[in-house]
């Protein structure tokens, strides 16, 4: 007897159409779902995985350079994995030093801090005392002497002890990302030959190619605009900390050109140690604020002007998808995460320009100027946008774009 074949259950069209479309979305959901969970529970594996094809696209054209010299792909991997790891240990003997005396003076640190803290509540104690008194007025009068509030310190690790506890899984996963990477580029073509060889036309073999391609100059445009404007704010922020008198002016510019490759929170966060670095050290309020100002400055300078001047009006994002994958990507992957959230958009909007229904999907990624959609969607779509802009509230929307579009209409 045959074997009887098995396939997959389709939705069919007939019938209501709502509740296939409503099982369609379910089954898209569920699929969502799992995939989050499983993003979310492999991150040891994945994160060196994604890491090391971000890095293979950004170094593949600098190996078809090498193997047009003559130099063998071999090598060319040996030397770039070598040269990230003289990279990451030159960034990490620069600032061992202020690390280790920060990590020496964390008790001092604490106690000024905690001095500071207490001048600033004793500047806000009058408005307190004002804020107990109606409260008093309000409940009628004191009804007696309020029990103190018990405090409940949990022993947990230092972040020190963290940090080392957690350095075996790092460095076991840096190590994993660069052999991962030394074999990619190793292997010469090979990979790009089997994405292509899996499809079947020749139409779609040179999309595929040629969307590898496009991958590689977005993803080396990208990261190299970023990373030259990124070591520019580094100097400049460890400049200006270093003419505030800041310790461990290195040390900042360091941490500015590591955390800018995080959009929006790497800058706040970058922000808070200033001020806080600068509250312990400087007397009062002003001159903290003025330390943290400007580095708050300085960021928002190369993020409004440098940074959308250099970087290609086709690789900038919408801002808000932009926080949103960061913010995401966070909650799956912690900090690494963050730092390839933007890179893993930039591989999904070259990707929508060739995968066959995804072209809104790359405009809803664009940013202020995004590539024409080649149907009349897009071109209602801003005159929709356009007439009710206007508008103060739904209902003179309603009426501003209730003509859009009929005009042609009538001419058809």
């Amino acid at each position: 007897m045959a074997a009887k074949q098995f396939s997959f259950p389709r939705f069919r069209s007939e019938g209501s159409g709502a509740s296939g479309r409503a099982a369609n979305w379910a089954v898209i959901g569920i699929f969502l779902i799992l995939a989050f969970a499983a993003i979310a529970a492999g991150r040891d594996f994945l994160m060196p995985v994604t890491l090391a094809g971000l890095l293979f696209f950004v170094f593949t054209p600098l190996r078809r350079l090498a193997r047009r010299s003559g130099i063998p792909d071999a090598l060319t991997a040996a030397i770039v994995t070598l040269g990230l790891v003289v990279a990451v240990a030159l960034i990490a003997f620069a600032a061992s030093g202020p690390i280790h005396q920060a990590a020496n003076n964390l008790p001092t640190i604490s106690v000024k801090l905690e001095q500071k803290l207490h001048e600033v509540r004793q500047s806000i104690q009058q408005f307190q005392e004002a804020a107990e008194k109606i409260e008093e007025v309000q409940e009628g009068g004191p009804d007696g002497a309020a029990a103190p509030p018990i405090k409940v310190e949990e022993a947990g690790d230092s972040p020190l002890e963290s940090l080392i506890r957690f350095t075996p899984a790092i460095a076991g996963q840096v190590i994993f990302t660069l052999f991962l990477l030394f074999f990619m580029l190793a292997s010469g073509d090979l990979l790009y030959l089997k994405i292509v060889q899996s499809f079947d036309l020749l139409s779609d073999k040179r999309s595929a190619y040629l969307a590898l391609r496009q991958i590689e100059d977005s993803l080396g445009n990208y990261l190299g605009a970023i990373t030259i404007i990124n070591a520019g704010l580094g100097l400049a922020i460890g400049l200006a900390m270093f003419a505030w008198g800041m310790p461990g002016a290195l040390l900042f510019g360091l941490g500015a050109f590591v955390l800018n490759y995080i959009p929006y929170l790497g800058a706040i966060t970058g922000i808070i140690l200033s001020g806080v670095v600068a509250l312990v050290i400087m007397p009062g309020l002003f001159w903290p604020m003025m330390v943290a100002g400007t580095y708050m400055l300085l960021t928002a300078l190369e993020g409004q002007v440098i940074t959308p001047y250099f970087v290609s009006r086709r690789l900038q994002m919408n801002t808000v998808v932009v926080f949103l994958a960061v913010a995401l990507w966070a909650w799956l992957w912690s900090v690494i995460g963050m730092i390839i959230a933007v890179p893993v958009l930039v591989v999904l909007r070259v990707l929508a320009d060739y995968v066959p229904g995804w072209e809104k999907f790359g405009n809803f990624l664009a940013g202020e100027d995004p590539p024409a959609i080649e149907d009349e969607d897009e071109e209602e779509a801003r005159e929709i946008v356009e007439a009710g802009d206007e508008a103060q509230d739904e209902g003179a929307a309603r009426q501003a774009t209730a003509t859009v579009g009929t005009s042609e209409k009538v001419k058809t």
